[in-house]
């Protein structure tokens, strides 16, 4: 199913230098350049390497409800009473993890100034998730930056 929405009509393009032209009208002050993290995961028990799923004492309900209680994660996003993300709006950490349609875990970054800011972040990330995930028997698997 296509997501494409109509909208308005798009300039039509001539010459390289239309294109050029119009690819420089959005850009930002460098003063106003950022760079987001994205780093998707799936988790799986150590254990016989299943799956987690999201209700149970190990799931994956358990680990969110752990990272909003323990680390500076709040404004917990929700449907139907089931926890979905988390977020760092008031943290200077910023962020969202959240729960991804094929079950995997996935950090948004804030955006931050330099690649190490985003390293240290995503080390941070990795930290809370393996500190709580190991308590719980949880590994989890890399799979999208």
């Amino acid at each position: 199913m296509s997501t494409r929405v109509s909208g308005p009509e798009s300039p039509v393009i001539s010459s390289r230098d239309e294109l050029v032209a119009y690819l420089e009208a959005g850009a930002k002050p460098k003063s106003d350049w950022r760079i987001g993290t994205e780093h998707e995961k799936f988790g799986f028990y150590r254990q016989g390497h299943g799956p987690v799923p999201y209700d149970g004492a190990r799931g994956i309900a358990t680990l969110l409800e752990a990272l909003h209680e323990r680390f500076c994660w709040d404004d917990p996003v929700t449907e139907n009473g089931n926890i979905i993300a988390l977020s760092r709006r008031d943290c200077p950490k910023g962020g969202t993890v959240s729960l991804e349609p094929g079950g995997q875990l996935e950090l948004s970054g804030a955006p931050l100034e330099t690649v190490h800011e985003t390293c240290e972040e995503l080390r941070q990330h990795l930290a809370e998730v393996g500190e709580v995930g190991g308590e719980l028997g949880i590994g989890f698997l890399g799979l999208g930056f």
